[in-house]
């Protein structure tokens, strides 16, 4: 008989609060929204790159500014890679590939500037992106909020975490 009174005692606590629309509805408590967008390939010849649009949307306390857009190529998407790596105790993903064979002279098609590979490559982009900037760990590195946050990337930074205010 104890046991039963001790189990109606603890369940007797939990008070379940009924959830409201307008709970149902709010912003949610954390959010970090990461898009990689508008693609736009400039330059000519072998100077020709493609550049993506970064847009992120946060109310995470760990990241000063809640809204910013920056514009990055492969290329810094690779140097986050690996300052991350090198300074960083999480498993970094992969990067979608270099596509080299698209970027062989003499091909039929516009290789690495073809809209459908532009558009695999942007998507591949944003889930490396989101997987990264999810991660606890990841948030603290100040190279993360330079690639995300800073007009251009400084590669002469100094590593390391950031500091929650």
């Amino acid at each position: 008989m104890m046991a039963e009174d001790t189990t109606a005692d603890a369940t007797r606590r939990l008070n379940v609060k009924k959830q409201t629309l307008d709970d149902a509805y709010a912003a949610p408590a954390n959010f970090l929204e990461i898009d990689v967008v508008n693609p736009v390939t400039m330059g000519v010849g072998k100077k020709r790159f493609t550049d993506y649009e970064v847009r992120m949307r946060t109310n995470l306390p760990v990241f000063k500014v809640k809204e910013s857009s920056v514009r990055r190529r492969y290329s810094d998407f690779e140097w986050l890679r690996n300052e991350l790596e090198r300074d960083s105790k999480i498993v970094v993903p992969s990067l979608p590939g270099k596509a080299l064979k698209r970027q062989l002279p003499f091909r039929g098609d516009d290789g690495i500037f073809e809209e459908e590979f532009i558009e695999d490559r942007r998507k591949g982009l944003e889930v490396f992106i989101n997987k990264i900037a999810g991660h606890p760990l990841a948030q603290n590195e100040r190279c993360l909020h330079m690639f995300l946050q800073e007009p251009s990337i400084d590669k002469n930074y100094v590593p390391g975490k950031i500091r929650n205010p």
